[in-house]
């Protein structure tokens, strides 16, 4: 696409993936790549593979590292300014503990207030946390819930969402590193052609899937 551009040692800035609050861990080491950026119709994104992790030192002094996420994360321009921070993340909770879950999803202390929709396949899938009860309502319509959980079941990875300032961040989780071909593998086989193709994809049908070229809000 003529619109993007592709910067392969790039990656977004950690105070860019700090200002999601998708992930309030304090982060020791912070890597990434493959970094693209441009226009999609209307709307203008980024998104790189990004390696978030923090270190601990056991009793010798031994470091080790843990991962906060590993794997894709997208940015993209909203056409809305939100007054607060609406937060969608896994339900954890809901499939370990079933009704006890909204229990201690609400103990989940600075992320806002725990906000319960309407829509029971996406509760399944997802807990919401926001400053504005309303305001987090009005982003998250009948129509944005259901093209989230279809984008959940099509990708068929855990996904992070945030709503903040007048962007959308976009965090899935992956183990394996994207974008890359294995060097021993011929390239002959369309398998791994395919499967770069497809992580590919997934970023950019974001756009699509979540509709943001439809301008039905203002930034005003």
């Amino acid at each position: 696409d003529e619109n993007l551009s592709y910067e392969r040692t790039s990656r977004i800035p950690e105070f860019v993936f700090k200002a999601s609050e998708i992930f309030k861990h304090r982060i020791d080491r912070y890597q990434g790549d493959d970094y693209v950026k441009g226009l999609l119709g209307k709307t203008k994104i980024e998104f790189s593979e990004l390696h978030a992790q923090y270190e601990t030192r056991d009793s010798k002094g031994n470091r080790s590292y843990h991962t906060i996420f590993k794997g894709l994360f997208f940015v993209a321009d909203f056409n809305k300014a939100f007054k607060g921070t609406t937060l969608v993340l896994p339900d954890v909770a809901e499939k370990m503990f079933g009704g006890l879950g909204s229990m201690f999803q609400s103990w989940n202390k600075g992320r806002g207030a725990l906000i319960k929709l309407e829509d029971p396949v996406f509760e399944k899938m997802f807990v919401v946390y926001g400053e504005d009860q309303i305001e987090a309502r009005y982003i998250l319509s009948t129509s944005l819930m259901s093209r989230i959980s279809e984008f959940k079941k099509k990708s068929k990875r855990k996904i992070f969402l945030s709503f903040k300032g007048s962007k959308i961040y976009v965090a899935i989780a992956y183990t394996r590193n994207l974008f890359e071909p294995r060097i021993f593998r011929t390239l002959l086989d369309f398998a791994p052609i395919q499967q770069y193709y497809e992580d590919l994809r997934l970023a950019t049908d974001i756009v699509e899937d979540l509709n943001l070229n439809r301008r039905i809000w203002s930034k005003s």
